[in-house]
């Protein structure tokens, strides 16, 4: 069986590490860097701001971890060079993994590949957006494609889709149709809010929180610091994930000596379902709490609708189909169930091990099922929390970054810049690719992010890409999808890092804060450019000056107040760049049992429960391993589950034994897209189910969706395992 190199995960592992990236980039400049007013560039948590870096929303210090540690330090690394470009033709730069093109090192010039090239070359700044602006003249504005990963800024956000809806089209979208679109569709039909319904004072006032499907120990470890916490108190941690997870057991959080040289036990009850099978285990919890006499009636009847009807459906479910659809037992779901009916509040959070399924959306209002038969909403210490996985995601679907407009957004869109509100509703992200890969996409812009490596079916998603004519991209970095993902004339355009900035940004935490990053200088010498410059000098370019002086959008604060105007909620943005007062939007925390749906009402949903798995051998999830993030791999090495390559395919040890395996032993990982040739990795996971790293194991991953968020189903592919 795999063995981690330590017993707990954070503790003197991470600080080693801190320590020796200090070496590498300098000690002193990397902690000027993490202590600079400006937010982290990595999980939506919040952290930095006004108050300075390495403090959280409510002003405790030292709030960092070794995520923040690694994208900081990666921007002040080594710069790529005219001679690199010369070196490694695009065969050699396609065959690098992530983890060798992060190693590259910062892009500090624009660069093109042509159709028939076979390198990268450097080219002006003037030269490369006339060309870019070229494709976008040259075609029908619906053969384009807008992108945003959720790195960049609020200000950067808004000029996009302000420039591509002014160009002509609504096909604008982001990397949350990815990842929690289905929680943003599953919440707003449950209260009326897309977001989380509650703030961070929450976690310190909660008694109970549930955390399924997500593993913040590796990808959000600032929240091990509120979990950790909640047990000191007397508060009580449920995990509900597949694989057991070093970090969701034991964690030594660096900022507290206590638990750095003891150790904190982060959960108190740990339950292992199949993959997939959440509905299930979430209606079981309901039915137990039905049955326990635990639903909060008074709540139910004041501020809910639904109740009948699914009580109804989930009395006339039976017991033994909820154990075998969960894969875990019922004297386990029973004590899962005493649990959450003796905590007076509680907070139930989650990320993509939830929405990464072909019932996500369903399996969000399930688990919402659980919260308001027990009334963990619309009061202090209770609600709902999707934990969102990068540092603005939420606020660049926030001020615009989508598809659809709401009607109020739309009208001000229209007033004040000409917005022709009957073109049609746009590409979401999967529909854009498809688009691509039919031929019927001539040019996209991507704002940062990795969309090639994002997708599922590698092979379909380097098709897509490839079909389209030019491809422009914004970025700090090159990654695979520059190589793999690139359009046959690909243009890629550098800009600064956020503390890099020369005007201030903001930025949107999973708690609906904003907050005021104050920029600084860059941390490498070069020609980058700030996103909103790069993307004002295409506007000047591609939109017809008669209609709005686009140039006045080019000053943050300008945007910042064409942000107020629009936005729902984003009023005190206007002058924040002169106060430096930070705000939480109003109207998405709750703490009163009154929501912003229709009639008023928080609404309970019946949830069919997805079918059997079928003939499948097994159902695989992708993962990332603690030194990633998102598809960007800092190591090679995942301390936490001990394995020292990510050529692996995790699997149990009754599993293992029954196919003859051995820890390492080669095998063919056969699904219906593709097949990779890993190791035996044995690990702690439900047997039956198995896990491999994304973005690497997404050439296995078909393209099936879920029918409301349009999210693949990255977290439940039926797989088989041949002995290589």
């Amino acid at each position: 069986m795999a063995k981690p190199r330590v017993s707990a995960a954070g503790g003197l592992a991470a600080m080693k590490y801190v320590f020796a990236r200090g070496r590498d980039v300098g000690t002193l400049e990397l902690y000027r860097r993490l202590r600079s007013r400006n937010a982290c560039k990595t999980c939506a948590l919040g952290m930095g701001g006004q108050a300075g870096g390495m403090v959280n929303e409510k002003g405790h210090f030292p709030e960092v971890c070794k995520k923040s540690v690694q994208a900081q330090a990666a921007d002040m690394g080594r710069v790529i060079t005219e001679g690199d470009l010369a070196t490694h033709d695009i065969a050699a730069l396609s065959a690098l993994t992530s983890a060798q093109c992060e190693a590259l090192g910062r892009l500090t010039f624009p660069i093109i590949c042509g159709e028939g090239d076979d390198h990268y070359r450097r080219l002006p700044w003037g030269q490369a957006l006339d060309l870019a602006a070229q494709a976008f003249t040259t075609t029908d504005p619906q053969r384009s494609f807008w992108y945003s990963s959720g790195r960049s800024s609020n200000e950067a956000a808004f000029l996009l889709q302000l420039v591509a809806r002014a160009y002509g089209t609504n096909n604008v979208n982001n990397c949350s149709y990815y990842c929690h679109q289905a929680s943003g569709v599953a919440l707003s039909s449950v209260y009326g809010s897309g977001t989380a319904s509650v703030e961070l004072d929450d976690l310190s006032r909660t008694d109970l929180v549930v955390l399924a499907g997500a593993n913040p120990a590796s990808n959000h470890p600032r929240l091990m610091t509120q979990l950790i916490h909640l047990r000191r108190r007397g508060g009580r941690v449920i995990v509900i994930n597949p694989m057991s997870e070093l970090g969701l057991r034991r964690f030594r959080l660096p900022s507290d000596a206590r638990s750095f040289v003891a150790g904190s036990t982060v959960s108190d009850l740990y339950l292992q379902p199949h993959i997939g099978g959440d509905a299930h285990l979430f209606t079981a919890l309901l039915k137990g709490l039905i049955e326990l006499g635990a639903v909060d009636e008074a709540f139910v009847g004041a501020s809910t609708s639904g109740w009948p009807e699914l009580r109804s459906r989930v009395d006339a479910t039976d017991w033994d189909t909820l154990v075998t659809g969960s894969g875990v037992s019922r004297s386990d779901i029973d004590a899962c169930v005493r649990m959450i009916a003796e905590a007076p509040t509680g907070i139930f959070m989650w990320a993509m091990g939830l929405t990464h399924h072909e019932n996500g959306t369903d399996t969000i209002r399930a688990l919402a099922n659980v919260a308001l038969a027990r009334g963990f909403l619309g009061r202090p210490g209770c609600g709902l929390m999707p934990i969102r996985g990068h540092s603005n995601v939420q606020g660049v679907g926030s001020v615009g970054v989508s598809p659809t407009m709401k009607a109020s957004f739309a009208q001000h869109m229209a007033d004040r810049y000409g917005i022709d509100s009957s073109m049609p509703v746009g590409y979401d992200t999967y529909a854009g690719m498809t688009a691509a890969h039919d031929g019927r996409i001539d040019v996209a812009l991507m704002l940062g992010g990795n969309l090639w490596g994002s997708n599922p079916d590698s092979t379909w998603a380097t098709e897509a890409l490839g079909r389209i004519g030019t491809t422009v991209s914004l970025t700090t970095k090159l990654n695979q999808g520059h190589f793999r993902g690139r359009g046959r004339t690909s243009i890629i355009l550098p800009v600064l890092a956020r503390d890099e900035e020369q005007e201030s940004t903001t930025q949107e935490s999973m708690f609906n804060y904003v907050r005021l990053s104050e920029g600084g200088t860059p941390n490498v010498e070069g020609e980058m450019r700030s996103e909103v410059s790069a993307l004002a000098g295409l506007a000047a370019r591609i939109l017809p000056m008669d209609r709005f002086d686009w140039s006045t959008l080019t000053g943050h604060d300008a945007l910042r107040k064409a942000m107020a105007a629009c936005v729902p909620g984003y009023a005190p943005v206007r002058t924040i760049g002169q106060t430096h007062k930070e705000f939480t939007i109003p109207g998405r925390v709750m703490h009163q049992p009154q929501f912003p749906t229709a009639d008023g009402l928080a609404h309970f949903h019946v949830v069919d429960l997805p079918q059997p798995r079928g003939d499948a051998d097994f159902v695989l999830m992708t993962v990332r391993s603690e030194g990633q993030f998102n598809t960007v791999v800092y190591d090679e090495e995942d301390l936490y589950r001990g394995n020292a390559t990510r050529d692996v395919v995790m699997m149990n040890a009754e599993d293992a034994a029954r196919l003859g395996l051995d820890e390492g032993a080669p095998v063919d990982v056969v699904s219906a897209t593709g097949s990779m040739r890993v190791k035996a990795a044995i690990v702690d996971i439900r047997s039956g189910n198995l896990a491999m790293y994304y973005p690497e194991a997404n050439a296995l991953v078909d393209r099936r969706l879920d029918s409301e968020s349009l999210t693949p189903a990255f977290k439940s592919v039926q797989v088989s395992i041949r002995p290589a």
